[in-house]
């Protein structure tokens, strides 16, 4: 089959590797514009334009959807379906309406669960302990679409958004190959989302991942598991920007008030909760590398009665 493919982080090249070992034909890969990177600022590829490049394929990279220039640019390299996987921007109706066989996403949670752009880390956060994938065909609205196919995911204790990111992406690559494979063979059955069913994923942010030492242990720790690792769940020691890396939680009541120290040894930094206490096993001061409670411990003694995030 001819594919446009359109994506453009990590999570998209096992996608479009997949459909490639499959033996499709990807005439065209669309990403968004190179960025800054690192401390010297320089001009740094998507994932996905480093591994077309590889395999060479041509990419574009539209600025915008919007201005006409790019409907032309898709509408020249022959194309079945396009294939869009984490792309980052609202294709137009002029686009959505190009490829005859229509445009295939590929979503990051079993919809209409957690629609919109931060899925693997909401899933987490929200304390579920299944997610998955999903195909769909794309229409104007924000991952609104009818399904194709779906694949379920368990999420772990010990889950991270990182480790997430990762199985789910694999499980997309072989969804995908899977939906294509049935829309050329007229085996696909659309269903209709229930709106009254969606939640929604918003982007993630610095504020997103502060802690609020008020909430639950167990919650605190799914917000240090969702937002490992970017953008780190933070608070503050001594006036300091604080990462928590890793942390285990413990339900049982506990006396002190909420972000404050309750022991701080070898085991790690216990830090009471609202309701429970977490135990802060790696982390991370402003200015500093990532290290075991242990050896953090070492050049910054806690003592009990300490308070984080004031």
């Amino acid at each position: 089959m001819q594919i446009i493919f359109m994506g453009t982080p990590d999570f998209a090249v096992p996608c479009l590797s997949a459909l490639l070992d499959a033996g499709h034909t990807v005439s065209l890969v669309v990403t968004q514009p190179d960025k800054p990177k690192g401390r010297g600022h320089k001009l740094a590829p998507p994932p996905v334009k480093a591994f077309a490049a590889e395999r060479g394929i041509p990419v574009y990279q539209p600025a915008t959807l919007r201005d006409g220039t790019a409907e032309e640019v898709l509408a020249s390299h022959p194309a079945d379906v396009y294939v869009v996987v984490a792309y980052g921007k609202i294709l137009p109706p002029s686009i959505l309406a190009l490829p005859p066989k229509g445009c295939i996403n590929v979503h990051a949670s079993l919809l209409p669960k957690y629609r919109g752009a931060a899925p693997i880390q909401w899933s987490i956060l929200s304390g579920e302990t299944q997610t998955g994938v999903t195909t769909m065909f794309m229409e104007e609205g924000l991952d609104t679409g009818d399904m194709l196919l779906h694949t379920v995911v368990d999420i772990t204790p010990e889950e991270t958004g990182s480790s997430l990111h990762d199985k789910l992406s694999e499980a997309g690559a072989a969804l995908i190959v899977k939906t294509l494979d049935h829309l050329d063979r007229g085996l696909l059955v659309p269903r209709k989302q229930i709106d009254a069913h969606a939640t929604y994923a918003p982007m993630i942010d610095k504020t997103t991942a502060t802690i609020d030492f008020t909430r639950p242990a167990r919650e605190v720790c799914n917000l240090i598991r969702g937002m490992n690792a970017f953008p780190m769940a933070r608070t503050t020691y001594h006036g300091k920007l604080l990462k928590i890396i890793r942390a285990t939680a413990d339900d049982h009541a506990v006396a002190g008030g909420s972000g404050k120290v309750l022991a701080a040894g070898p085991e790690g930094i216990r830090v009471a909760c609202g309701a429970g206490s977490i135990l802060i096993l790696e982390l991370q001061l402003e200015g500093g590398k990532r290290l075991p409670a242990a050896d953090f411990l070492r050049g910054h003694p806690m003592a009990p009665g300490e308070r984080l995030g004031e």
